[in-house]
């Protein structure tokens, strides 16, 4: 399934004028300010509409207009500018600045997702039906989700090792959770996920069995060598992780001995084939 750079925000603004462009360094997505403006205002001249409106956000002490950073897009006439763009956070917020009917269709939708977050704090089980039901909506097995679900309550036993280990903040648990791939499979999760050509996509979700196996393998090696040992702090704790990597690396030799080839693909669940385009990023 190809996907263009524009396929996500076009799915919101059914409209082909949002240029977008993917960031690899900070995961993630900007998508350019006038040209929101200007299909959501209709405005004869949206970068003079923008212009009034981030200084009035500014001055309301606004973040999301501090917050712009300027890339490189090409325009209608084939050269690349400097343009105010966005992350898709502050692109809502950005849409909510914005007094117009185009807006309102968007504004519905996400009231209606703030509704739905809102009812799952009330009943935790419309969470797992939601992803369960995106799952299936995606083209996935039921053995698969069950597989799926598990996995990620296994994941939850690690990390409350590791927090009971001294490990609080993401990152830390970032660098923990890349040790353990590198262990295995020579990869870091950021690393693993260009390998197989994804963005936001999740990683797991595009693994084969073998290799969620490993993953898996892995991480539950870690944790029983941790609930052993009881490492303290994250220098104590990537040593182990280590050591939990190299145990999947163990049965991933052993496993392509037999095989004889390669367990790592590079194939992704779902055939996801994005176009690239250089860019550069200014004032970030």
């Amino acid at each position: 399934m190809e996907q263009d750079k524009m396929h996500l925000i076009n799915k919101i603004f059914n409209n082909e004028t949002i240029r977008t462009i993917w960031d690899k360094e900070d995961e993630k997505y900007y998508i350019s300010v006038v040209d929101i403006v200007s299909v959501l205002s209709e405005s004869e001249n949206p970068r003079k509409y923008w212009s009034v409106l981030k200084t009035r956000l500014k001055k309301e002490g606004n973040e999301m207009a501090t917050n712009c950073s300027q890339l490189k897009l090409k325009s209608q006439d084939g050269k690349y500018y400097n343009t105010d763009v966005v992350d898709i956070e502050n692109m809502f917020r950005l849409i909510e600045s914005i007094p117009s009917k185009n807006a309102e269709p968007i504004k519905q939708w996400l009231a209606h997702l703030g509704k739905e977050r809102i009812d799952e704090v009330f009943d935790p089980s419309l969470t797992v039906q939601r992803g369960i039901d995106t799952y299936r909506a995606k083209g996935y097995d039921e053995a698969w989700i069950q597989k799926r679900i598990k996995g990620m309550q296994d994941r939850k036993r690690l990390t409350d090792v590791w927090k009971d280990g001294g490990i609080k903040e993401n990152r830390e648990y970032a660098i923990l959770t890349n040790e353990i791939y590198k262990g295995w499979s020579g990869m870091s999760a950021k690393e693993y996920k260009q390998y197989k050509g994804l963005r936001k996509e999740s990683l797991r979700d595009n693994m084969s069995d073998i290799e969620v196996t490993l993953a898996d393998l892995g991480e539950i090696a870690t944790r029983e060598i941790a609930k052993k040992n009881n490492p303290q702090g994250l220098k104590q704790n990537i040593e182990v992780a280590k050591r939990g990597g190299k145990i999947a690396n163990n049965t991933r030799a052993d496993l392509e001995r037999e095989i004889g080839g390669s367990v790592i693909t590079n194939n992704n669940a779902l055939d996801y084939q994005y176009i690239e385009e250089d860019k550069l990023i200014e004032n970030k």
